[in-house]
């Protein structure tokens, strides 16, 4: 049976954090590879590294600084992972999603995700921002899903149902201020692997077959839990690299390259989230 934790293991870590910060957020957020620079424009930050954070995992991956920031943006209190496990570094699923459940724990209503991805539509380009309107977690589907064992009622239902994964006010509210931050914004699906190999050309040709837009090494999980929770969420992929689908091209896909991309892609997430930020009493 995979691992699992406990709610009071979960209630330690959201412990922890309240006592490190007088605020008390309901909306985080997790950034991708490259997006890390999205803390600057957070004011009166209580930085916490994960390191002291009870049970809390911490990434081995260049581009994740490994901090818990909490402070303001646009007026509203936020919390924001800057960086998160993969489960190809050797982490359980349970592991790669410890911290939503601690999220929760601590009183979040609302997960806002974020990710570099290559980018399966050709209609895309690197430097390109995704709204995730629906998701493949060919992880999950395969038989490892974070949900797998002893099901405690008091975090969410046996059976969840997925069908809004991604919450359809929130897409609206994104969709609507898009133009307003001068960021275009396209749609689509994001398909959930394992990594850390980038993928084949015959495996992005399939990826595209069966519906994918955009394709990443996190979120799913993430999301996936934090709907069993109760959670609303949101996602973006930030699109760092136009997936190879010929055989013999002479393109090659990097992290260096992801990080790179996910740098110039930031300033763009920090607007529409911005924007969404100062709409969010009224509207949300």
């Amino acid at each position: 049976m995979p691992k699992q934790f406990t709610r009071a293991q979960f209630q330690e870590s959201a412990t922890f954090i309240a006592r490190h910060t007088a605020s008390r957020p309901k909306v985080a957020f997790v950034l991708g590879s490259g997006f890390g620079d999205f803390v600057d424009a957070i004011s009166e930050p209580d930085v916490i590294s994960y390191h002291d954070i009870p049970h809390f995992p911490v990434s081995t991956v260049k581009g994740h600084h490994g901090c818990l920031v909490i402070g303001k943006l646009e007026g509203q209190e936020v919390m924001v992972m800057q960086g998160r496990v993969h489960y190809y570094e050797g982490f359980s699923l349970e592991e790669v999603t410890f911290p939503v459940r601690v999220m929760h724990a601590f009183g979040i209503e609302t997960l806002i995700l974020s990710n570099a991805a290559g980018g399966l539509n050709p209609a895309f380009q690197p430097g390109d921002l995704m709204l995730i309107e629906d998701q493949i977690n060919l992880l999950g589907m395969i038989g490892n899903n974070p949900l797998m064992g002893a099901n405690d009622s008091e975090l969410g239902p046996r059976f969840p149902d997925m069908s809004s994964l991604y919450d359809r006010q929130l897409r609206q509210l994104a969709l609507a201020v898009a133009p307003e931050a001068d960021v275009p914004l396209h749609r689509g699906v994001y398909v959930g692997l394992s990594g850390p190999a980038f993928e084949t050309p015959a495996e992005v040709r399939f990826l595209r077959l069966i519906g994918g837009d955009a394709t990443g090494m996190s979120t799913t999980n993430e999301a996936l839990v934090a709907r069993h929770a109760g959670m609303r969420v949101l996602g973006f992929s930030g699109i760092s690299n136009a997936a190879i689908d010929v055989i013999d091209s002479d393109r090659q896909t990097s992290h260096e390259e992801v990080l790179a991309a996910g740098r110039l892609l930031a300033p763009r997430l920090v607007a529409i989230l911005r924007a969404m930020l100062k709409r969010w009493p009224e509207t949300v």
